[in-house]
């Protein structure tokens, strides 16, 4: 098992930035890819950002490549997502999730095996 609890949202204005933060704990946090993913309000969860266990390599989604930036410190058991020039389109509940490390950059939630609670970004124009 794998605990996952995200942190670092909050309210910003547009242009604005935030880091979210996911903190695991249980099993051998560098054994697992990372991913984060979003849902907006009446819309299906979304890929947003991978990294592998190592960290060396990543994967974006285009709405927000160039934007954000996924990144993890394995020794912190803690995972990353600097996101900066935020849009309102931006402004979604942003879930951390982990799978084994052998399905690599996955971007479909089907490949996951553990889940954190969520945490709102809401941007305002």
């Amino acid at each position: 098992q794998v605990q996952l609890v995200e942190s670092g949202g909050g309210l910003v204005q547009t242009g604005d930035s935030l880091r979210l933060s996911c903190a695991a704990s249980g099993r051998t946090f560098g054994g697992y890819s990372m991913g984060w993913f979003r849902q907006a309000p009446g819309k299906e969860r979304a890929f947003v950002a991978s990294v592998t266990f190592t960290g060396s390599s990543t994967r974006y989604a285009d709405s927000v490549k160039g934007r954000f930036t996924i990144s993890r410190d394995n020794a912190k058991n803690t995972v990353y997502l600097i996101m900066n020039s935020l849009k309102p389109e931006d402004t979604a509940v942003y879930y951390c999730a982990a799978a084994p490390s052998y399905r690599g950059l996955a971007d479909s939630s089907g490949y996951y095996d553990y889940w954190g609670q969520g945490t709102q970004v809401t941007v305002s124009s």
